[in-house]
């Protein structure tokens, strides 16, 4: 299906500032392979997203996905953002999404770029990673966790530079921030 219509006017790229917001560090996780794989802050010249969910989900999670799918098609697409913007999904419901399940997801969504698709190898060695970046969650059910939306955006140095929730998770925001601090 189409994308809502835009609620608002996306400022041009290099327009505005997006100071450092907290600085994260950096985590071994597992990838969906099952290797040791370090979340952090990505390369010089580059700028990268994460952003949490868990597989059974029935609500933002997978609209997370779906934007960031449209997202990494974009970057496929563009060469100002091609080469210099990682993706990084990372469950927390490591229990249940396993290394096997997130390359399923990731087999599913087929990334054109650098998308990793993460959990951890149980919820004692994710805990530290959702205090850093300041991801709250909560059991709500067996099956179910409480959760707010968040997808982050980190510079080189590892800081974030801006966090995303549900009214905001919008393309042209995450292309426009992403150039923004890429031009700096």
């Amino acid at each position: 299906s189409a994308p809502p219509p835009p609620r608002f006017e996306a400022p041009a790229p290099g327009s505005y500032a997006l100071p450092p917001i907290q600085r994260v560090g950096r985590h071994r996780l597992l990838d969906a392979n099952g290797e040791a794989w370090a979340l952090g802050a990505p390369a010089p010249g580059r700028v990268g997203f994460v952003a949490f969910v868990y597989l059974s989900c029935p609500d933002a999670c997978p609209r997370t996905l779906g934007v960031l799918q449209r997202f990494d098609r974009e970057i496929a697409r563009d060469p100002t953002l091609r080469g210099r913007v990682e993706l990084a999904t990372v469950s927390f419901d490591p229990a249940r999404d396993t290394p096997v399940r997130m390359a399923a997801l990731r087999e599913n969504l087929a990334p054109r770029g650098t998308w990793r698709f993460l959990t951890a190898p149980d919820e004692a060695r994710l805990a530290p990673v959702l205090a850093d970046y300041g991801q709250d969650v909560r059991a709500v059910s067996e099956t179910r966790l409480g959760h707010v939306l968040k997808v982050f955006l980190l510079d080189h140095r590892g800081d974030v530079r801006n966090v995303y929730s549900t009214g905001f998770l919008d393309l042209r925001l995450l292309r426009n921030d992403a150039l923004t601090v890429l031009q700096e």
